[in-house]
């Protein structure tokens, strides 16, 4: 449906066509009315007419997109630091992607597929047919710098996330793997100002894709939670504070994301969390240097240290090329990781260092 002001502007079109036709044929008493006069007023009638449509549709069609990744990779090493994604040996894969995205004037959604051992992992608290479902919501924009936000989307907390194309390094962090993935829930993303903006959500507990509820294999019954989460970003220049609290196990985290452009070729990416809830408490910290050293390629580190209080105290570096043909991007990745206490995964009979090696393929469309 056309809105008003492209009707008025259509309407306006015609009235001048009309007019200058009146015009043309007093001038020329239709005395002069040839072949080339007539050719010239359907050219008017056209430009007027189809050019008035045309950009009526220019402003309100609107736009379907189909995008996404594959990843697959090979493992050199039997055993993996266990962090998210990635940890089979030898030849294996990542998942298939496809996030189909409609946006409209005012509203839109993402549905956002994985298939493939990554996804499984990404949707772990997925049952049914929700188990392929990464993201899933729709947006209404209440004006410019006010979005409604409801369904299922990826967390807002930290620096890595769940698509490999999105980070830089292959493996994924301590801080990415035991903090959330996603949310289902609603939220309100709010522009204060060009640098300025705010992010408030009401949640089902971390990870329930479908309901805020659970399944009790005691006693055969599904049992709903009694309370939600709230969660909380504030960004400032490019900066963002994030905050997730409540549920049923008294969450409380707070999260630092940022980074800056030392130059042109050299950014310094920072990711520091904290977690608590009533089954123990972690946190850790990371940087993330990255140096582009031409057009195709570039070369990343990450430096993390992870604490798991009254457990366990991890510090990895990770290393990882970035080579990039059109859409396909290969990443050659080196890590090693140590631990204060012995890691039983790391080992036939567990140590406490573990290197690693990775090479990973990436297609985005």
């Amino acid at each position: 449906m056309m809105s008003k002001d492209t009707k008025k502007m259509i309407f306006l079109r015609y009235h001048f066509f009309y007019l200058n036709l009146n015009n043309y044929l007093k001038l020329n008493k239709m005395k002069n009315y040839n072949i080339s006069s007539f050719l010239t007023l359907t050219a008017l009638v056209a430009f007027l007419v189809f050019g008035g449509m045309n950009c009526a549709q220019a402003q309100e069609d609107p736009t379907f997109s189909v995008s996404g990744t594959v990843d697959t990779y090979y493992r050199s090493s039997e055993y993996a630091p266990g962090t998210s994604f990635a940890n089979l040996n030898g030849f294996s894969l990542g998942m298939a992607n496809i996030v189909l995205s409609y946006e409209g004037e005012k509203s839109g959604f993402v549905a956002d597929l994985v298939y493939g051992p990554r996804g499984t992992d990404a949707v772990f608290g997925s049952t049914g047919s929700s188990n392929i479902v990464n993201q899933l919501y729709v947006y209404y924009n209440v004006s410019d710098s006010f979005t409604l936000t409801l369904g299922n989307f990826n967390t807002f907390l930290g620096y890595e996330v769940i698509s490999p194309a999105a980070n830089f390094n292959y493996s994924t962090s301590y801080m990415f793997s035991y903090g959330p993935f996603s949310h289902t829930g609603l939220k309100a993303d709010i522009a204060l100002s060009d640098d300025v903006s705010l992010m408030l959500g009401v949640l089902n507990q971390t990870d329930y894709t479908e309901q805020n509820s659970y399944y009790d294999e005691v006693t055969d019954a599904v049992v709903a939670f009694d309370d939600y989460m709230f969660g909380a970003q504030l960004g400032l220049y490019g900066q963002y504070i994030n905050f997730l609290s409540g549920g049923l196990s008294n969450v409380s985290q707070i999260d630092f994301t940022g980074g800056v452009d030392i130059s042109d070729s050299f950014f310094l990416g920072v990711n520091a969390t904290s977690y608590e809830d009533d089954g123990g408490e972690w946190s850790g910290v990371a940087l993330y240097p990255q140096l582009t050293l031409s057009d195709s390629f570039a070369l990343g580190l990450r430096g993390e240290s992870f604490d798991i209080k009254d457990s366990n105290t991890f510090t990895s570096f990770t290393i990882t090329g970035s080579i990039n043909s059109g859409n396909l991007t290969i990443k050659p990745e080196i890590r090693i990781d140590s631990a204060d206490e012995k890691v039983s995964t790391w080992s036939a009979d567990g140590d406490d260092s573990l290197s690693s090696f990775v090479l990973a393929a990436i297609y985005s469309f």
